[in-house]
């Protein structure tokens, strides 16, 4: 049974891995797509499946995200198509390689995608989205921006911005019709691991979860309207504990004086 049209989604690094998931369940939830990734054979070869599956309109759009003028043409996109409701900002790259062994451009060149590419689509939709009444943001973060100590620093720091800016989003616009979700997954089994050179076979089996499993759970999170879903923690009491001492912190986090701890002799 064909579903609700839902509007049209946009998704980043679709072409496989967790955006390619993202893109088949969409499509079975009634959304129309516009699938952007670098690889074009196979966001062609995926799209022509999607819509075979489920008559959706599929677009493709072969965009490398870190080109400005790639960039661009899909920041046009996301302004001009009303029919779009909802961006998935899937694209990204990471690293396990230590600060000091890892090439500065290269880092460098990670931001650019992580932080600077998602920052401009967002800002390219959202006021769409805001205009219309109605929209949704979803970010992929990842667990390393709360545990930044697993992984690479700057890997670390580019995640860690992701979900300050969707909470930022968030706190800005659920009161105009626009729904945001970061997303924080943990060990996927996508290529991810092995473009950074450690093989997933070399990960335990008990901490990497099926990018189907991770989206599954993402959407759950998203349909339930969470604004930080973490597919992996089990204890979710943890995360709420987490959340609610940095909100209890957050009006005493400035002042006109010093803490005493700065001013007093010990």
């Amino acid at each position: 049974m064909k579903q609700a049209h839902q509007g049209t989604a946009v998704i980043t690094g679709a072409s496989s891995g967790i955006g390619a998931v993202y893109a088949n369940q969409l499509a079975r939830r009634g959304y129309d797509l516009i699938l952007v990734a670098r690889n074009r054979d196979r966001l062609a070869a995926l799209a022509a499946r999607i819509g075979d599956e489920t008559r959706q309109s599929v677009e493709i759009v072969d965009a490398d995200l870190s080109d400005r003028n790639d960039l661009s043409a899909v920041e046009a996109k996301l302004r001009q198509d009303a029919s779009i409701t909802l961006l998935v900002n899937n694209a990204g790259v990471g690293t396990h390689t230590p600060l000091l062994e890892s090439d500065v451009e290269a880092m460098t060149k990670m931001i650019d995608l992580n932080v600077t590419a998602l920052t401009r689509l967002t800002y390219a939709a959202v006021p769409g989205f805001v205009a219309r009444g109605k929209g949704a943001v979803i970010n992929i973060s990842s667990i390393v921006a709360i545990a930044p100590e697993v992984l690479n620093g700057v890997y670390g720091g580019s995640k860690a911005f992701v979900l300050a800016f969707s909470q930022s989003l968030n706190h800005e616009l659920a009161d105009k019709g626009v729904q945001v979700q970061a997303v924080l997954p943990g060990a996927t089994a996508t290529d991810f691991w092995q473009t950074g050179g450690l093989p997933l076979e070399n990960l335990p089996k008990e901490i990497v979860m099926s990018a189907e499993a991770m989206v599954d759970a993402a959407l759950t999170g998203f349909d339930r309207r969470e604004l930080v879903t973490i597919p992996s923690l089990h204890a979710v009491e943890e995360w709420d504990a987490y959340e609610a001492a940095r909100l209890t912190m957050s009006p005493h986090l400035t002042s006109n004086v010093p803490a005493p701890r700065y001013t007093v002799a010990q």
